[in-house]
């Protein structure tokens, strides 16, 4: 008998040069008002969204004041997002966030209805997340992997797109938990969020009472956003990329003979394969941003230490010795080749 035919892959169309000056417009336009709400901080900016384009969930992390909610709150007004504000406190519940059974009376009869929580929104704010007990925050686990939630076996839908955008303290701080790793790896980046030069600082003294931002309108309407999302997908990814992502992601956990020294000595678990899809997601994102038909090396390395850093667990031994996770993923895309040595071997010959 002979043998079944393979499966044929599945083939994606291509970015067309018209979409890629469609969608390069629309995100200038974007970028730029976000920068008007939020002065200083470009590079922020961006990788906000390019998270946003891969369709991620982001974490944010840095000191209060800087404008991190800020920024969210100013994401959700210039893309026409229903938006919902979770303020994570100690005393929060899980029924907090994703709605709870309650028992209504209707024709004479008894039941209980489904009300939905602040979680059924567009982009739902998790501000100072890490405030909350390690209980509240798993509660966020199924709606962000999945797009829904269940409440006493039954599953509730999450309307679409649904961004989680948390922002969090630094953990050294007074009444903060750690984040669960299984939750640490649902955020597609986390970004560390720093203070301006006092050049900003000045201009928003000089320009902003109390500290206000400028009012925004609307710039995209969701048939834009549903494009851009359509051309997010429709950017290439070569073969060659895609074994560099994969060699990366492999590279991170200390077992694997490939893995760098450093990595074997200072890691105790490395990246999962959530982290490859989010690198490959998010290089497609940072060549769209860079009107980019194809994602390459370069994207890769641009959006490695916002999807790596947070996902490895470090030894104690790399703290002892100076070692961050920063530090750590800096050295990897150093000691890995873009090109693996078959590769390079094969085209020698």
């Amino acid at each position: 008998m002979p043998d079944a035919p393979a499966e044929p892959r599945l083939q994606h169309r291509l970015l067309t040069p018209a979409e890629a000056d469609s969608a390069h417009r629309l995100l200038s336009r974007l970028i730029g008002e976000l920068g008007r709400a939020i002065l200083g901080q470009h590079q922020l900016i961006e990788l906000v969204v390019i998270s946003l384009l891969a369709r991620g969930h982001l974490l944010l992390e840095g000191l209060p004041g800087l404008g991190k909610t800020e920024l969210i709150k100013s994401l959700s007004k210039l893309m026409g997002l229903r938006f919902r504000r979770l303020q994570f406190t100690p005393d929060l519940l899980p029924g907090d966030i994703v709605g709870a059974p309650i028992l209504e009376e209707e024709a004479g009869r008894r039941r209980l209805v489904f009300h939905p929580g602040p979680i059924f929104a567009n982009l739902v704010l998790a501000d100072e997340i890490n405030r909350a007990s390690p209980k509240t925050q798993s509660a966020m686990l199924e709606a962000m992997q999945e797009r829904r939630v269940t409440v006493l076996g039954e599953t509730h839908l999450l309307p679409l797109p649904f961004f989680v955008l948390a922002t969090q303290n630094p953990i050294e701080l007074e009444g903060t938990y750690p984040l669960p790793e299984a939750q640490l790896d649902r955020f597609t980046f986390k970004i560390s969020v720093h203070g301006v030069t006092s050049e900003v600082l000045q201009e928003i003294i000089s320009t902003r009472r109390q500290g206000e931002p400028p009012e925004l309108e609307q710039v995209l309407s969701e048939t834009e956003l549903k494009q851009l999302f359509d051309f997010t997908d429709a950017i290439h990814l070569p073969q060659a990329v895609a074994n560099y992502i994969a060699r990366l992601v492999t590279a991170t956990h200390p077992n694997r003979a490939e893995s760098p020294d450093e990595v074997k000595r200072f890691v105790k678990f490395g990246a999962s394969p959530r982290a490859a899809i989010a690198l490959a997601g998010t290089a497609r994102a940072a060549a769209l941003l860079a009107g980019k038909p194809n994602a390459g090396f370069e994207e890769v390395r641009r959006v490695a230490p916002s999807v790596l850093c947070h996902r490895l667990i470090l030894d104690y031994a790399a703290r002892l010795e100076g070692w961050d996770t920063a530090k750590l993923v800096d050295h990897l895309l150093s000691a890995v080749p873009e090109v693996s040595r078959d590769v390079a071997e094969d085209l020698r010959t």
